[in-house]
């Protein structure tokens, strides 16, 4: 049986090493003044060389080679012993399978006896975040004060799991992504190095597929190697499923010039050629993050050649910075739930629509549209006053009740001698000219949207709410728990709310906040406290506003 590439091109020397030079020369500097630690956590994504770096340093402190700074020389008994697999003083321990207090207690036993071979003891525990709190508490003395000859090294993807004890008694390591040129460099010398044929754009295909692991793009080398053919670009792509970069532009050129029939038909053509939906969707974040960058002026991160870069930088000079942010987050979200979706094309599509026609706009495009009205509240003698759609509609030659004039009082409003009537929805209450509840609630969602512009924040807590009514000139809001409210009620984002509604509405109009199903919030809307509506609402009901 063959070995897996990985496996065979494992380094074996610090230099060969990649992209974790920072890590690399500590432990060579701490080798070669001999003060290395009794501890060490190494933490970082998977395939980054934690386990091997590990390795190299049990090599090192153990390696026979008489100047310190020339271990490990991978030539000594000892270091073939550690290449091989047979060191008795190197032990491996898979936290994953071993995560007992009984297995922790097992090792804490064994660790006072002496080497066998070496001169240190090394216990290298990969995935360490699995080990139960029990665990971890039966390791804590030892790891604090291991005898002389024992060195711990943990290695972990997940640090966050890590308790805190733990991590103050080792020296901890961040490994980082390799970039995408070292691990093109890399895989070229394993192509040379096994006889293979390569093309310069398949293995950065690979490298960018292998989203900075160097053990993740071995291993598709290896794969594409195992076909039996040249590692050509047009075979990794049918291999590794993904689309043609034509494709790419096409789609992010249709969503560019809002054409939906060419959007969808760069979708399909990607899906019917065998290109999975997720690895489509993660090649359009990719480029449009590319366009965002250059609407940033930070064009100089992109990895591309320079043909590719014009033809990005004039795509994105036809765009909006905030529309290309909400065409990332759309084909994101497309790449993270395509693995739940039953229909591989779905996501995408709707990642499309919201794209052609939510994208983003200024709030003056979004403004409404409110025709020209006399005000209701004073009627002149042609033309009488609007009737007004409550349950008692009043006839045109009656005065409206709920606009009182100076002559009259107005009778929806509470005096001491007269209590308030209980009412199902709450009307307009001296509201400003030209603005009605009415016309807020028709436009809410178009004020929701323009909102996103401003303050994505606020866009969340308005879409939570709903506005009830607009009371004494102050329009309130309805929130579902405190906890929204509590968030929404802050100067900073009344205030934008506010200037949105003059920027949207023309009125200044102040904005009150309440919970509209939680007790108390009756009062707010001048509900009767002994109606029916009252009740409800203190069981759990909503006031609601049908269009």
């Amino acid at each position: 049986m063959s070995q897996a590439l990985y496996r065979k091109w494992r380094p074996r020397l610090w230099d060969k090493v990649v992209g974790q030079e920072h890590i690399v020369q500590t432990f060579k500097n701490a080798v070669r003044t001999e003060r290395v630690g009794h501890a060490y956590l190494l933490a970082g994504p998977r395939g980054t060389g934690k386990t091997t770096t590990a390795r190299l340093l049990a090599k090192a402190v153990n390696c026979l080679a008489e100047d310190p700074a020339a271990r490990p020389c991978d030539q000594c008994a000892h270091c073939k012993a550690v290449n091989e697999g047979h060191f008795l003083d190197l032990i491996e321990i898979d936290a994953a399978s071993n995560t007992s207090v009984d297995d922790m207690r097992d090792l804490r036993d064994k660790i006072n006896f002496s080497p066998s071979q070496g001169r240190y003891k090394v216990y290298i525990i990969d995935e360490v975040h699995m080990l139960s709190t029990a665990a971890f508490n039966a390791l804590l003395k030892t790891l604090e004060e291991p005898p002389a000859h024992a060195i711990f090294i943990l290695a972990t993807t997940e640090v966050h799991k890590i308790p805190a004890t733990v991590l103050s008694r080792c020296q901890r390591h961040e490994f980082r992504r390799i970039p995408v040129p070292d691990i093109v460099a890399q895989l070229q010398d394993i192509v040379d190095g096994e006889g293979f044929t390569a093309e310069k754009e398949a293995l950065t295909l690979i490298a960018r597929q292998s989203t900075g692991a160097m053990r993740d793009a071995i291993s598709l080398l290896d794969q594409l190697a195992s076909t039996g053919e040249g590692i050509t670009l047009a075979n990794a792509q049918q291999v590794l499923g993904t689309a043609t970069s034509q494709v790419v532009v096409d789609l992010v050129g249709a969503i560019q010039t809002k054409d939906s029939q060419a959007g969808l038909n760069a979708i399909h053509q990607a899906l019917d050629a065998g290109t999975d939906p997720r690895q489509f969707a993660r090649q359009v974040v990719d480029y449009l993050r590319g366009l965002l960058l250059i609407r940033l002026n930070n064009a100089d991160l992109l990895d591309v050649t320079q043909e590719m870069r014009a033809q990005m930088a004039a795509q994105a000079a036809h765009f909006e910075s905030a529309e290309l942010v909400e065409a990332v987050r759309q084909f994101n979200h497309a790449a993270a739930e395509a693995r739940t979706g039953w229909q591989p094309a779905l996501l995408l599509e709707l990642a499309l629509a919201e794209c052609l026609y939510t994208a983003p706009q200024p709030a003056a495009a979004l403004r409404p549209v409110v025709p020209a009205q006399p005000d209701p509240a004073r009627p002149t003698p042609s033309q009488p006053a609007p009737a007004r759609p409550t349950p008692s509609q009043p006839t045109p030659s009656q005065p409206d009740p709920a606009r009182p004039t100076p002559s009259q009082p107005n009778p929806s409003r509470p005096t001491p001698s007269q209590p308030s009537p209980s009412r199902s929805a709450p009307a307009d209450e001296a509201a400003p000219a030209g603005i009605s509840l009415h016309i807020i609630v028709q436009q809410w969602k178009a004020f929701c949207q323009a909102m996103r512009v401003k303050s994505p924040a606020v866009q969340g807590l308005l879409n939570s709410c709903r506005p009830l009514a607009i009371k004494d000139g102050r329009l309130v809001l309805g929130f579902a728990s405190e906890v929204l409210r509590a968030k929404m009620d802050t100067p900073e984002n009344i205030g934008v709310t506010q200037q949105l509604l003059l920027e949207m509405f023309k009125a200044d109009l102040p904005v009150s906040c309440v919970v509209a199903n939680t007790k108390g919030s009756s009062a707010e809307l001048d509900v009767d406290g002994d109606g029916m509506v009252n009740t409800a609402l203190n069981l759990g009901g909503q006031i609601v506003h049908k269009e």
